[in-house]
């Protein structure tokens, strides 16, 4: 599966950010922000704020002298199925983490063997899950979700997807012409939210960010009932400035 290769804000976060832990890695005893510095290159405005987040989602720690070390959710995280145990278990608190942040359902999605799929979700009551009236595998072309992973394939990719899943109309907002569909994931802006105002269900209204790193494609989505709609673009930009620190989880 072909992707576009235009980096995005998020991913270029991410790849900073490994490079910082690399380094880190490579000094078991601590590291000072200096040479972290020297060694990735990275100005040190940025390398400090980037420090900063890596501290708070706790993938280093500064011990008493103010040098690195890497925070011990890295050093547990182990290999095999320990590992994808722990990084399930660490994107579920994050996902809880940012429901209760938006106020809304938050939703791991990624293409799968050419499907649809909601890896991972964070409900509650007083932000349930959208109603999957209709199988979101079958959905694409009408969902947030959908909508956001068919954008990060290329035409062919896509064109496979649409002709195994026919563009349905589920509601009277439902985009069903495929050339109009295609035309207006190709013009969304890649740092845009991509918005489903009730396409996929009536009463629901939902948003999703893109998480494309290296040769997968996955998004990260909310959903509210449409009388919140009012809140839609806000949680949606507090959805985006949140991808990093998911994409970091997902690429350690």
């Amino acid at each position: 599966m072909a992707l576009r290769p235009e980096p995005t804000a998020p991913f270029l976060a991410v790849q900073h950010a490994l490079r910082v832990l690399e380094t880190v890695s490579a000094y078991g005893s601590g590291v000072t922000e200096d040479t972290i510095a020297r060694r990735t290159g990275l100005p040190t405005p940025h390398l400090g704020s980037l420090l900063l987040t890596l501290r708070r989602e706790g993938y280093v720690e500064q011990v008493a002298d103010g040098a690195y070390v890497l925070g011990s959710p890295l050093l547990m995280m182990g290999s095999g199925a320990a590992r994808c145990r722990s990084l399930e278990s660490r994107l579920q608190t994050m996902l809880s983490q940012l429901r209760d942040s938006v106020g809304a359902a938050v939703y791991l999605s990624r293409y799968v063997d050419g499907e649809v799929a909601i890896t991972q979700v964070a409900d509650g009551p007083l932000t349930p899950a959208v109603n999957e009236w209709v199988d979101f595998r079958s959905a694409a072309h009408a969902s947030a979700v959908g909508k956001c992973l068919l954008a990060q394939l290329d035409h062919d990719d896509r064109r496979d997807h649409i002709s195994r899943h026919k563009t349905a109309r589920l509601t009277s907002r439902t985009i069903t012409d495929e050339k109009v569909l295609f035309s207006r994931l190709d013009s969304h802006p890649s740092t845009v939210p991509v918005l489903d105002l009730q396409e996929y269900a009536v009463g629901t209204v939902c948003a999703a960010v893109p998480m494309t790193a290296g040769s997968s494609a996955a998004c990260l989505a909310l959903s509210l009932p449409v009388e919140d709609a009012h809140r839609l673009r806000a949680a949606a930009e507090t959805l985006n400035r949140r991808v990093a620190p998911l994409l970091l989880s997902l690429a350690l």
